[in-house]
């Protein structure tokens, strides 16, 4: 997921402002938990899916988006298999799929500085009730760093537990993984603390 974050290009895309793709963004990510129905969230992943070759990016890049949640989907589809029907899951999952991969040609088609700057700029009435934009960029973009980052992590484990024989196990795959996880978390935020007392 946002493996590759932003990769140059001139597509339309490419061109959008950073605050509107932001927006289309949300509105997709709250658009798809209120419709009901699988086939029709299927129809906006489908849409979002074209959006790639359009925007010049090809299956390579596609798969290098989804394929670090891959097993999570599996997880996710099963638990609902079990406690509703295959339609619960499918649905469940392609919502998922249809954020994580427009997500991902946000981050994708976009700098990282452009979004920064567009979500300070909305966030500046907040500024008198106490939110400080500077800080929540910061955090946000300690987030976008950290994503790819996580993902090397879990292939890194997936990779050990599989020579150990575990790879099937869901337990030795995320608890390694949450460790670790809060360990660089522990880490960042000492440096802050260190950097705030200079």
């Amino acid at each position: 997921m946002i493996a590759g974050l932003y990769i140059d290009g001139h597509s339309a895309l490419h061109r959008a402002a950073a605050g509107a793709k932001i927006l289309a963004m949300i509105a997709l990510g709250t658009g798809v938990f209120l419709i009901p129905d699988w086939p029709v969230v299927a129809y906006v992943l489908a849409t979002v899916l074209l959006l790639y070759p359009v925007s010049g990016f090809g299956p390579r890049i596609m798969w290098a988006q989804i394929k670090p949640i891959l097993w999570l989907l599996v997880i996710f589809f099963a638990v609902q298999l079990w406690l509703n029907d295959w339609q619960a899951g499918l649905l469940v999952i392609i919502r998922i799929a249809a954020i994580v991969m427009f997500a991902a040609l946000v981050t994708l088609t976009t700098k990282t500085s452009d979004l920064l700057a567009s979500l300070e700029r909305a966030m500046q009435p907040l500024r008198p009730i106490g939110v400080n934009p500077e800080k929540v960029s910061l955090a946000i973009s300690m987030v976008l760093r950290f994503i790819p980052v996580i993902s090397t992590v879990a292939s890194e484990i997936r990779d050990a537990q599989r020579a150990r024989g575990l790879d099937r196990s869901v337990v030795a795959m995320v608890v390694p993984l949450i460790i670790r996880t809060l360990k660089m978390a522990d880490d960042v935020a000492d440096a802050i603390d260190a950097r705030s007392f200079d």
